[in-house]
């Protein structure tokens, strides 16, 4: 999809650099995949210690338990 975007032209260059990312499309499409990565961890971390999933960890990973 082509759209027309006014970017800070320093923030655009920043991000490129920071990333070594030769193009602005690709270090844009890399924000935007980065953001909503971020945003669904964050959409999960409210379940930490809510849900009560039943694994044996030792068992899933084939370990002697050291008692």
């Amino acid at each position: 999809m082509r759209t027309t975007l006014d970017l800070p032209e320093n923030l655009l260059i920043e991000a490129m650099k920071a990333t070594h990312i030769k193009t602005k499309t690709k270090v844009i499409i890399i924000a935007l995949e980065e953001l909503i990565r971020k945003n669904r961890i964050a959409g999960l971390k409210k379940f930490k210690g809510k849900v009560d999933l039943d694994i044996d960890m030792n068992q899933l990973r084939d370990r002697e338990c050291r008692s």
